[in-house]
């Protein structure tokens, strides 16, 4: 009796150090894998420049106390449209407030409605694109018609039409860009499901009982993110666009919220008299969409099965 005993707890303690040379092999791997996919992504200059950009944007906007003892909204009259200089590096405006203190703070604006609606519209299409490329028929159809109908309308004028239903401020430029962003997702996620559901381990699957919410979750979402990925890196600098393009027509964010928009509207007519005032925030949104667009072309490169 002792003996089975002993060969017994021999056996359990086997089967837990190979379950335990298991999990640590496949984190090895996955290190591996992870530590390759930084090599290969760094070796591409866009992809250093444009992480150097976007670190550059996301530091200044999560420190901007520290990096400046102005503030954004306070006015001072005895400031007024004071050009660059030691004591405002960026100038001022008509009301007397620092420039660059209204950029950094502007920053938390642009990457917070960017990425909030970037995460939403992904969410949204990747779910309608799933539904539809896994049971296709007449629900492909209707969500695809669907789909075709907000594809055919530019992003920024469908975001300008929910915002007049809406109405104006950041909660709803966030759900209007959202809405107006969805389709590239959906489109995208619907081709990847068309092509793996007919694969051979997703037939397997299916003999072997899985339900329908298991294999998509388990099997197919999974090989279908890296272009989602890539897209939503792509879509992140078009929401911040699109954000101060509404904020410019006075939709989104409103004075005196330091949204780059918003300066740039009230310097459009100093520009003859302070360039200052619109020339800076124009060039940070140019330098935030170039950091993402460089990162996104970057990693759409690393992640290329063909490269």
């Amino acid at each position: 009796m002792e003996v089975y005993q002993s060969r017994d707890i021999e056996v359990y303690a086997d089967q837990k150090w190979l379950e335990r040379e298991t999990i640590m092999q496949k984190e090895q791997e996955r290190k591996r894998v992870f530590i390759d996919f930084a090599k290969r992504l760094f070796r591409h200059k866009g992809a250093v420049i444009g992480v150097f950009i976007i670190f550059l944007f996301v530091f200044s906007a999560v420190f901007a106390p520290l990096l400046t003892s102005y503030s954004y909204d306070t006015p001072d009259i005895s400031a007024v449209l004071k050009a660059p200089s030691r004591e405002h590096i960026f100038g001022t405006d008509e009301f007397g407030r620092d420039i660059f203190t209204r950029i950094v703070y502007g920053a938390r604006i642009s990457l917070r409605v960017a990425f909030i609606a970037v995460a939403f519209s992904m969410v949204i299409g990747t779910v309608l694109g799933a539904i539809a490329g896994y049971y296709g028929g007449v629900v492909d159809y209707i969500i695809s018609s669907i789909t075709d109908i907000a594809w055919s309308f530019p992003t920024t004028l469908l975001a300008i039409a929910f915002i007049a239903a809406l109405g104006t401020g950041l909660q709803n430029v966030i759900i209007a860009i959202a809405l107006a962003s969805w389709s590239g997702y959906c489109r995208v996620v619907r081709g990847q499901f068309l092509s793996i559901k007919e694969r051979e381990f997703i037939e397997a699957a299916r003999v072997l009982g899985m339900s329908d919410a298991r294999i998509i979750l388990r099997h197919i979402l999974p090989n279908s993110l890296t272009p989602v990925v890539v897209m939503a890196t792509l879509e992140l600098p078009k929401a911040i666009v699109i954000e101060a393009s509404l904020s410019f027509l006075g939709l989104g964010a409103q004075p005196p919220e330091p949204s780059w928009g918003v300066i740039l509207d009230s310097g459009k007519g100093l520009l003859d008299q302070a360039p200052w005032v619109s020339f800076f925030p124009g060039l940070m949104i140019m330098m935030v969409v170039l950091g993402f667009n460089l990162f996104g072309d970057a990693l759409r490169d690393v992640l290329d099965p063909n490269s």
